[in-house]
């Protein structure tokens, strides 16, 4: 059994995800203490219980502490990581790709494909929106083996949720990849929906990111669908653009929220994926943050991005307690390199 203090690094959500999914892949029982110790409401929130529940069921884990505001639990696999049929319900707007985070590496650790059906929301804040992991992260991790399909069957946002996907996973031997700059990429293509709102949102979103995106001799196609009821279960939009040139794919993503302009919002993809493209990362922020697990259990490889965040910090600090990987970053000409190499060292 092993302890991991749940408040070290960034100390959030991230982490406790986390350390389920790799207690379940390695069949190593984990007590996570401290969760969310320095958040202003510490320990489980719902969102929290749902993922734990769930990576519990994909392994037949026995479970202590999983209480609302909890902020100790074990988590003690029975079995290996199996695949089947499972419908998990959050019970709120809690993001279904965060519930992924948790989910997607442990289904495609097991010996026959997993199928899951998420309600919940699949368009809110502080997460990433359903569109970036079906066109940015998915992608990414095709590179390294994976065959994952993923299918978005309605659209949920803050505070209702209702939203629904389902994924996919096939049984899968990760392997090493280096992804390569993103200096090259002709073409960005991009989703700006607004769903019960008018069509203009998403207009202006799109037209606000191409304003900051620096187009050059680049082709760009942001599409401006409109869902009505039958597709969404309330008001909400959100905007994802990213750039793919076969050897990488960089995203940038914002979620539409009370209060903000449409403008403010494409102008942010806009910049966003701008800067990354100008400084020829391999990966952006949030995808460096979410493929060190993938690349953990691929057993090797390495990328660029702009900066290394407290989250992926903390990330590959905990992975290391787990997996007999070892993370390198260096420095040069101004981006960050992440190299993931085997480690002769157990874990």
């Amino acid at each position: 059994m092993r302890e991991i203090d749940g408040s070290y690094g960034e100390g959030g959500g991230q982490l406790l995800r986390l350390a389920v999914a790799l207690s379940a892949i390695t069949g190593t029982g984990v007590r996570v203490i401290n969760i969310r110790a320095q958040r202003d409401k510490p320990g489980l929130a719902p969102q929290h219980l749902s993922g734990v529940h769930a990576a519990g069921k994909l392994c037949d884990a026995k479970i202590e502490g999983l209480a609302l505001r909890s902020q100790a639990i074990t988590f003690e696999p029975a079995k290996k990581p199996h695949g089947g049929a499972y419908r998990f319900d959050i019970g709120t707007a809690g993001s279904v790709t965060l519930l992924l985070q948790t989910l997607l590496p442990i289904m495609l650790s097991g010996h026959i494909p997993c199928n899951v059906h998420i309600t919940g929301g699949t368009d809110v804040r502080q997460a990433p929106p359903a569109d970036y992991l079906r066109e940015i992260l998915l992608r990414l991790i095709q590179r390294l083996g994976a065959q994952v399909e993923m299918r978005i069957l309605r659209r949920g946002y803050y505070p209702q949720g209702g939203g629904e996907i389902e994924v996919t996973a096939y049984p899968a031997k990760l392997e090493p990849a280096l992804f390569a700059s993103s200096a090259s990429i002709k073409t960005i293509r991009g989703i700006a929906h607004v769903a019960n709102l008018p069509q203009h949102i998403a207009l202006r979103m799109k037209q606000a990111a191409l304003e900051r995106l620096d187009i050059g001799g680049r082709c760009a196609n942001i599409e401006t669908p409109v869902f009505g009821r039958e597709t969404a279960y309330s008001p909400g939009g959100a905007i994802v653009c990213w750039a793919e040139n076969g050897l990488t794919v960089q995203g940038a993503a914002r979620v539409a929220e009370r209060g903000v302009r449409a403008e403010e919002l494409g102008h942010a993809v806009g910049e966003e994926l701008a800067a990354d493209l100008s400084a020829g990362a391999a990966l952006d922020r949030h995808a460096t943050d979410q493929i060190l697990i993938y690349l953990a259990l691929a057993g090797g490889g390495s990328f660029t991005t702009r900066s290394i965040s407290l989250h992926a910090r903390t990330a590959m600090w905990l992975i290391e307690q787990f997996l007999p990987v070892a993370f390198k970053i260096s420095e040069s000409a101004g981006l960050s390199q992440v190299a993931v190499t085997p480690s002769k060292q157990q874990p």
